[in-house]
């Protein structure tokens, strides 16, 4: 609830802290309900002791901009990587990523904080249609693409690609996690819905 992300389908994504889109919601919309969450937002951000105010980033993603993820981590939830000794990345408690999937089959991630580029993750030779990280903090991102396919990253391992799904006969449109992250449900044309467990 801390950062409000958007694109124009264009390169570029604008990313805007939520108090600020808050605040120009309360100069148009409907006062009582943005003051209530007003407040819940600034006892919120006192609570967390951030020092640094957040600040909008515009981002150039370098290709046309099809999907946008939020996701966080959570310190307890270890990468599914053997070999932890060594990686590039350290997450921290408080690190909030953003994933955008591009018209050239890539995948960018950005830290929302400072706006730079943290991993560029290539192996979709399509469009890559939708995004999702796993709810349970554990940094684990699936991609659809209109290669055919859905991939599994984990992004503690530096973003190394676990799996390939390929159940789909056609494009794949959209991807979402159940609220335990253990089942991960897609989308495709043809109306075909497939369902996997991920353990």
């Amino acid at each position: 609830g801390s950062y409000f992300a958007w694109s124009q389908g264009h390169r570029i994504v604008k990313l805007v802290p939520w108090s600020q889109c808050l605040n120009n919601f309360l100069l148009h919309g409907t006062k009582n309900v943005a003051n209530s969450i007003s407040t819940r937002l600034a006892r919120q951000n006192s609570d967390s002791g951030q020092k640094n105010k957040p600040c909008e980033h515009i981002i150039d993603c370098g290709d046309i901009v099809w999907s946008l993820a939020f996701g966080s981590s959570v310190p307890e939830k270890q990468s599914r990587c053997v070999n932890i000794e060594w990686h590039r990345f350290k997450f921290g408690q408080d690190q909030l990523l953003l994933a955008t999937g591009l018209n050239n089959g890539r995948i960018k991630i950005w830290d929302v904080y400072t706006g730079k580029l943290l991993l560029n993750l290539m192996d979709h030779t399509e469009v890559v249609r939708d995004l999702t990280f796993a709810p349970d903090g554990s940094l684990i991102l699936v991609s659809a693409s209109r290669d055919k396919t859905l991939r599994v990253w984990d992004l503690k391992d530096d973003g190394n690609m676990m799996k390939v799904l390929r159940g789909h006969q056609n494009w794949v449109y959209g991807c979402a996690f159940s609220p335990d992250s253990s089942i991960l449900c897609s989308v495709g044309a043809s109306k075909a819905v497939v369902a996997a467990i991920l353990v």
